[in-house]
């Protein structure tokens, strides 16, 4: 009878050795992979906006490399996801607009492997939650677990902020639910649950952020912290007649017309400050988890936003355009086992297309070769290393911005272009690019352009709002489109 007893002991003893053992010999860096969604540069870390409330993240760029100037691959929620998780341009891979992410044919992804699929495969236990692919929360071969948030009806204080009618995207108020009730709260609970666990091999834990996105509603709380007056960002009132008309076809005219006939712009500008500060909030719950575990000084935190937000500027709401208010995005990297040789932040332009090889460089893992971008490591290490590589954001086939350390020049599928010399124009008002001066470097710029474009892929599609190559009819119906007499004033050529 005593065998088994034996037997049993023995394995139990072998099992824990075995542990001891993984966590002794694989030193490599757990992840924890903070997707944000729709966050503009209105946090503190990067300055853009006086009254935003954003303590924890500025405290993670403080302690990391801030990335000042960071730009998407696509100002929008999809493309972008899809360019970051499989590490391939839209140019490259033909995943141009919205997807349908289960609706994709497998044959189109099958070239093709996703970020947490990479990590799980080299040993690492991948963890999901909220809005990390977008529209794709399955298992597969990308997660370990993925944790999937309780729905509540949100309710909304009454009499307070702005809604569209009974609109539940367009809504931009304070709720009156419990803080648990909300999406993020959820998200950010699993994230530190799965911190307070005993991990034997390292892990990839994604946590996805919703908010800022619309609607603009988070708890009373973070709308009562902010002050009595919003200030509105500089807008120039004639800022389209020098943008040519794929450009001005990209504006979301609509929603400034809207928004100023019901006099709702602050209501709007305080909603998204107010959602910012509750998904600051959540970050913070979950970075401080992190610091209270054992795995503190081996997590490298990487927090990045999908695409950047306008709120007003160009006379724009939203994203999907080709600027700066669209492209720029909130990026940090945090390795605690390599602290920077100087504590500045990395104002070099850099595209969310490296974070695939970066991650991989910086945990010991071989990165598929197909994977664009550039290892951030000597970033890291000194924020003042030069990357000399521009970043490319791609909206529509065709229509592209390159962004470097100075200047945007954005060509559209017709051939028409923009330049701004943000030395001089950080707002970007004055398109320089037919002023002879900026000759060689309009010509510097456009040498960065793809020389090659993939197919749209068109099965999947779900959402296709963008004038492009591949749909230039579009265009006519946007001129001959019946305009509010203020629209025409700023587009002297509309009849």
């Amino acid at each position: 009878m005593k065998a088994p007893l034996i037997s049993t002991v023995s394995l139990f003893v072998a099992s824990l050795l075995v542990t001891s053992s993984l966590r002794a010999e694989d030193p490599r860096p757990n992840i924890l992979f903070i997707a944000i969604d729709d966050m503009n540069d209105w946090t503190g870390f990067l300055g853009g906006h006086p009254q935003t409330l954003t303590p924890n993240l500025d405290r993670l760029a403080r302690r990391g490399v801030n990335f000042t100037n960071a730009h998407c691959s696509a100002p929008a929620c999809s493309p972008s996801r899809l360019a970051l998780l499989y590490g391939v341009q839209p140019y490259e891979s033909g995943f141009y607009p919205f997807y349908d992410h289960e609706q994709i044919p497998p044959e189109s992804l099958a070239r093709y492997t996703s970020l947490p699929a990479t990590f799980r495969q080299a040993g690492y236990k991948s963890f999901g939650a909220g809005k990390i692919f977008h529209g794709h929360n399955g298992l597969g071969e990308d997660w370990n677990e993925y944790h999937q948030p309780q729905t509540f009806d949100l309710v909304y204080a009454p009499n307070q902020g702005y809604q569209q009618g009974t609109s539940e995207k367009m809504a931009f108020c304070p709720t009156t639910n419990r803080l648990e009730e909300h999406p993020d709260h959820q998200v950010a609970s699993y994230g530190i649950d799965v911190l307070s666990r005993d991990h034997s091999q390292p892990f990839f834990l994604a946590v996805g952020i919703v908010k800022p996105h619309l609607a603009f509603v988070c708890p009373q709380q973070f709308y009562d912290a902010l002050p009595d007056r919003i200030t509105p960002p500089k807008i120039r009132e004639d800022d389209l007649p020098d943008v040519p008309w794929v450009g001005r076809s990209m504006v979301k005219l609509q929603d400034d017309f809207r928004f100023r006939t019901d006099n709702a712009w602050e209501k709007v500008h305080r909603s998204y400050l107010a959602c910012i500060s509750w998904a600051d909030y959540n970050i913070g719950r979950v970075l401080d988890a992190l610091e209270a575990s054992p795995y503190a000084d081996n997590t490298i935190v990487v927090a990045w936003s999908d695409h950047g937000y306008h709120q007003g500027e160009k006379r724009s709401f939203r994203k999907f355009s080709l600027w700066e208010e669209s492209t720029r995005v909130p990026f940090i990297v945090f390795d605690p086992r390599t602290l920077p040789a100087v504590n500045d932040p990395c104002t070099e332009a850099v595209s969310l297309i490296h974070i695939y090889r970066t991650l991989c460089d910086l945990s010991g893992i071989s990165a598929p070769e197909y994977v664009s971008g550039t290892s951030l490591r000597a970033q890291l290490e000194n924020p003042r290393t030069a990357l000399n590589e521009p970043a490319m954001t791609t909206w529509g086939r065709g229509n592209y911005s390159v962004r470097d350390d100075h200047f945007r020049y954005i060509r559209y599928y017709d051939g028409t272009e923009e330049l701004y010399d943000h030395r001089r124009d950080t707002n970007e008002w004055r398109n320089v690019a037919d002023d002879a001066d900026y000759a060689k470097i309009k010509m510097r710029l456009a040498g960065q352009l793809p020389r090659n474009e993939a197919p749209l892929i068109q099965e999947g599609v779900a959402l296709w709002n963008v004038n492009d190559a591949d749909r230039p009819q579009r265009i006519k119906s946007f001129k001959t489109k019946s305009w509010p007499a203020w629209v025409k004033k700023m587009n002297p050529a509309l009849k």
